[in-house]
């Protein structure tokens, strides 16, 4: 580390010069076969592996990844998840939005700057891609000499996910189709990419399972007794909400997306496809036995059993199995706790940053189910989202206006709307419009939940901003009191987060600055969700983004500016 001495006045301050680094990763995106959870599939690999190789860097460093696709028959885009993409909105990752898709036999290089400590992902961002095992995990650390407001020994990632044996395509078809056919609930759920499907099912192909595969034995986390272990947990479900426990052990959440959190103690960590959070356990149980790790599905009434891996206690042997059973965890359909949770999380006292009082423009978001001509879809406010042939970044940037529809998309849903019942939605439409927000002002965003096409049933929605953190303001059950609901905003130490959950029949309050050149995707993080339509775009200061590099294009009408 170099210092710098600077001189105003009489007064001398000296200041820490960082020397950041350029991290550089080939990576070769390809098909294979494999058994995560006992059962042979095909899976979308890097370099052979999924989860795919980890991202270790310090805040300031610049990652190159030069990715070629060779799926043969389908393009690719990976997302940076939680990263702004300050300065290369066009590196975000997001196809259809920010560049256009990496074509079979081609290889694209993605550059970028992490700018911040923390815990973040990556993952396919090209249809529903990211659910056969095209993802992994991003580790941002502090510069050299500086410390967190938590102490630890020793620092680990725990990806979490949930599996299908139907193919991506099989799904979209169905989704796609008349008849509507649900996707259905996940076979297994993984943890760090290994999980248990029952082999002796009926109907299973006996060349197709296999149960003692060393590919789905459990991931062991073998650990020190009389440590305290950082645990770097990211959820990149299809569809499930989570329930994540430790037998034995509580623990101490640290970390929420990138920002520190004032610590609070779980024994149940609720996370939702999307989040990251850092906890803390500390290993002072028995050392002469292992002890289960858990991840349950809740929101969602199912048959899928928990992911299961072991905390294995050194000197004991990695495969032994606990002697007790998995904790059982809570009940799929019980709010309170995970909206309590939600409620509890807040800025660390002395890493507040303070949100904007008021803001400059609200858009409510009412998410709601729709039959459009026969379809099942998602909307917000009546308008289930589709993807343009030219990306937004593009369009706006060359001036390609034409290539999807300029009508603004409301800004609000009518006042009249019963979220209890399951709605006509006889006006419901489908557009690739794009809200457009002046630059630098402050937007607040109400996701309002509502009844789906099911009588009495109201789903679980983790919502992703790219290119921003926003300040979560509040959350509330039942309907949005425009009048009186603001005023119970945590205006003072709310936390800020790039995903966010809204819970049945409830709503979810966010505000952001809008502040970063570009367009960016805002979304359901559930695969189907997001594919069925609920999603939205913002547009803010385009015409403050640099010259786009020709890497991105290629596509829709901007195939004539790309020059391989």
């Amino acid at each position: 580390m170099k210092f710098l001495v600077l001189c105003v006045l009489a007064y001398c301050l000296t200041f820490s010069i960082v020397e950041a680094k350029v991290r550089h990763y080939k990576w070769e995106v390809k098909y294979e076969l494999k058994s995560p959870d006992c059962y042979k599939k095909l899976a979308i690999t890097i370099n052979g592996r999924t989860p795919g190789p980890s991202i270790v860097a310090q805040q300031g460093d610049t990652i190159v990844v030069e990715l070629k696709n060779s799926l043969l028959t389908e393009n690719v885009a990976i997302h940076w998840h939680g990263i702004r993409q300050i300065g290369t909105p066009w590196m975000d990752g997001t196809e259809g939005v920010t560049q256009c898709p990496i074509l079979p036999g081609d290889t694209f290089v993605y550059k970028f700057v992490v700018d911040r400590p923390g815990t973040y992902l990556y993952h396919a961002h090209y249809g529903m891609q990211r659910e056969a095992g095209l993802y992994g995990s991003i580790r941002v650390l502090l510069p050299d000499g500086e410390s967190e407001p938590f102490a630890y020994d020793y620092d680990r990632s725990i990806i979490l996910t949930d599996w299908y044996h139907k193919s991506t395509y099989e799904q979209a078809v169905g989704l796609s189709s008349i008849p509507f056919v649900w996707v259905g609930e996940p076979e297994s759920i993984l943890i760090q990419g290994r999980g248990k499907f029952d082999c002796s099912k009926a109907g299973i192909i006996p060349e197709m399972c296999n149960a003692t595969s060393p590919d789905c034995s459990p991931y062991t986390m073998t650990v020190v007794p009389g440590k305290t272990y950082r645990l770097r947990i990211g959820s990149l479900t299809a569809l499930s909400a989570l329930s994540f426990e430790i037998e034995g052990h509580n623990m101490t959440v640290v970390e929420a997306d990138g920002h520190y959190v004032e610590p609070f103690v779980v024994k149940n960590l609720f996370i939702y496809s999307g989040e990251t959070y850092s906890v803390l356990i500390k290993t002072n149980q028995s050392s002469t036995r292992n002890y289960w790790i858990t991840a349950k599905i809740v929101g969602r009434n199912n048959t899928t059993p928990s992911g299961l891996a072991v905390l294995n206690y050194y000197p004991n042997h990695p495969k032994r199995i606990p002697p007790t059973p998995p904790p059982v965890g809570p009940q799929w359909d019980d709010l309170a706790p995970r909206l309590s949770q939600s409620l509890a999380i807040k800025s660390h006292r002395n890493f507040i940053h303070p949100p904007p009082q008021t803001s400059d423009r609200v858009i409510v978001m009412l998410n709601t189910q729709n039959n459009i001509s026969g379809y099942r879809r998602w909307s917000v406010n009546n308008v289930s989202f589709n993807l343009p042939h030219t990306p937004y970044l593009i369009a706006y940037k060359h001036n390609l206006l034409h290539t999807f529809d300029q009508r603004p998309p409301p800004d609000d849903y009518a006042s009249t709307e019963d979220i209890f019942s399951v709605a006509e939605n006889a006006n419901a439409t489908t557009s690739n419009a794009a809200y457009r927000l002046q630059f630098n002002t402050t937007v607040d965003i109400i996701l309002q939940n509502a009844n789906t096409m099911t009588k009495n049933n109201s789903e679980t929605h983790p919502w992703h901003l790219h290119g921003h953190d926003f300040w979560v303001l509040g959350y509330g059950r039942g309907k949005f009191d425009k009048i009186n609901d603001p005023n119970k905003y945590n205006l003072v130490d709310p936390i800020m987060k790039n995903t966010v959950v809204v819970h049945p029949f409830g709503w979810t309050a966010l505000r952001f600055r809008a502040d970063n050149p570009g367009v960016w995707a805002f979304h359901c993080h559930i695969e189907s969700h997001f594919y069925m339509g609920m999603g939205v775009v913002f547009e803010e200061g385009v015409d403050r983004v640099g010259k786009l590099p020709r890497s991105i294009m290629g596509c829709g009408d901007a195939k004539g500016y790309h020059r391989p």
